[in-house]
């Protein structure tokens, strides 16, 4: 056995300004590698967009088929394109079509390749749990997370609440406290909710506040960087478990520790 086929090779299909994905989703999955066997190297390619407005979006979701077959050639296992609300911004249900258009272009390129995107990763995630009310944290203007509710929702998943931070750089929104929405979700109506979205979006870091909002509320918590890692491993047919990412990675268990507000 090669020393390069003990490795898992990881596509990551990222917006030109986006440096958080390749922050905590590498962090999860290194996480996971102190429990489990298995280990990552993980592969970009970038589109252009700096600002969080709907024509940047569009013109760079076009780019992302030069992505896919770019990592083809890296013979990747799995590719993950990671901007949620460029998918949802192209419509309801693209997620579906946005995988399909990219996975043939891996695939004319000589390497079938399952191509997962983090808004469908978020919609599997919550449906696989079960959740049917939600309540989100979204650093994006007010007319685009309520173009994700209504994404979200007519998925079957109804938004209770939701929180805009309304940041439109995109490096801004990189450069929020990680745990921040430890205390931002405080913000929310939880009334009858199954579960809080902490980060809809790739780009806002939360994952150090995963866990602490789940002890902090009761509730099971995930953000759009979770859920992408879960469908990253979930197509790679490995165990869907890392240290630090909450329920959805912990087989739909909350954090054990004791209720503290």
């Amino acid at each position: 056995m090669s020393y390069t086929s003990n490795y898992r090779r990881i596509g990551l299909i990222v917006p030109s300004s986006n440096v958080t994905m390749e922050t905590e989703i590498p962090a999860l999955l290194k996480a996971r590698e102190t429990v489990l066997p298995e280990r990552f190297t993980f592969h970009s390619s970038r589109m252009r967009m700096k600002s969080v407005v709907k024509e940047e979006l569009e013109a760079m979701d076009a780019d992302s088929v030069r992505c896919a077959t770019e990592l083809s050639d890296a013979a990747v296992e799995v590719q993950a394109y990671a901007c949620l609300v460029a998918i949802m911004s192209m419509g309801l249900g693209y997620h579906r079509a946005a995988r399909e258009k990219l996975e043939k272009a891996a695939a004319d390129n000589g390497c079938p390749t399952p191509v997962l995107n983090s808004a469908g990763a978020l919609i599997d995630g919550l449906k696989d749990m079960g959740f049917k009310k939600v309540s989100i944290i979204c650093p994006y203007m007010k007319p685009l997370t309520k173009m994700v509710v209504d994404y979200i929702e007519n998925e079957g998943i109804e938004v209770q609440d939701f929180l805009a931070l309304e940041i439109p750089d995109n490096l801004e929104v990189a450069s929020q406290n990680p745990t921040a929405p430890a205390e931002l979700w405080r913000k929310l109506d939880l009334r009858g909710v199954d579960a809080i979205v902490a980060s809809a979006c790739v780009q806002m870091p939360s994952l150090p506040s995963i866990e602490m909002i789940e002890r902090a509320s009761g509730l099971p918590t995930m953000s759009a960087a979770v859920a992408t890692t879960r469908q990253i491993l979930r197509n790679l047919d490995l165990t869907e478990v890392a240290p630090g990412g909450g329920a959805l990675l912990a087989n739909g268990l909350p954090s054990t520790l004791p209720k503290v507000a």
